[in-house]
């Protein structure tokens, strides 16, 4: 009846099919030096006024901040960004139980305000609740600009050829970094890069559109299941996109 999802932000696809099936998803948020939990997802007050896209929005961020826990997002400069529902920014947190310093170290983890860095890019909205958008360091950075590489493999993920996706940014002598999409085709589908395409097209922004899509065997993960972006980082450092 209900299911409640951490670790990583679930697709939009797989959100559908569990609210399809009549299954309410919530999403949870935090981190072992938040003693763990920062934010839990729950309806609004609103919810049944709202229609199905607006749920499956609503039920993508990853809820409120707990009691005595601060939220606020930063840009590289540190300087404190809107809670607009648009910017994205290093999401820093505060509170009694936010770790002050790791085990052993010298010095503190956390600004002269109290804040400890995250190490997630997030999107604060009017509502209070919270969007995470990709770690600090998977963040593909090409021209400037930001690109999520959880939203475009969430969307990549919506497509029957997908069986499994991940994002890097590859280097680029224009742009700095564009996204590579790597993908696991599922079995006994034909995979097709311009059906991904398609299924990416109207879902993320033009520019974030990948250069270039490859179709492998398996991606690494870690020990936890997640997708190892370091080792796919380190197996693509030299790869030459295609008319660079």
């Amino acid at each position: 009846r209900i299911a409640t999802i951490g670790g990583s932000a679930a697709p939009r696809a797989m959100i559908a099919r569990l609210m399809d099936a009549g299954v309410d998803v919530r999403h949870a948020w935090g981190m072992t030096e938040m003693s763990p939990v920062g934010t839990v997802g729950g309806p609004p007050a609103r919810w049944d006024s709202l229609d199905r896209e607006e749920k499956l929005d609503l039920a993508g961020h990853q809820g409120r901040a707990a009691f005595g826990v601060e939220l606020r997002t930063v840009d590289d400069e540190g300087r404190v960004l809107p809670r607009d529902g648009v910017t994205s920014g290093r999401l820093m947190v505060r509170g009694a139980w936010v770790m002050r310093r790791y085990f052993r170290a010298e010095e503190d983890s956390i600004d002269s305000g109290g804040w400890f860095d995250t190490g997630d890019i997030a999107i604060l909205h009017p509502d209070g609740s919270v969007q995470l958008t990709d770690r600090a360091k998977d963040v593909i950075k090409s021209g400037g600009e930001w690109i999520s590489s959880i939203d475009l493999e969430n969307a990549a993920i919506g497509c029957p050829c997908v069986a499994e996706a991940a994002a890097i940014g590859v280097p680029h002598p224009k742009w700095d970094e564009r996204p590579l999409l790597l993908i696991v085709p599922t079995p006994g589908i034909e995979p097709s890069a311009e059906r991904v395409m398609e299924a990416l097209r109207g879902k993320v922004a033009k520019w974030w559109l990948p250069d270039e899509i490859l179709f492998v065997d398996a991606l690494p993960h870690t020990a936890t299941g997640k997708l190892s972006k370091k080792d796919l980082r380190d197996r693509y450092r030299d790869y030459r996109l295609p008319g660079t």
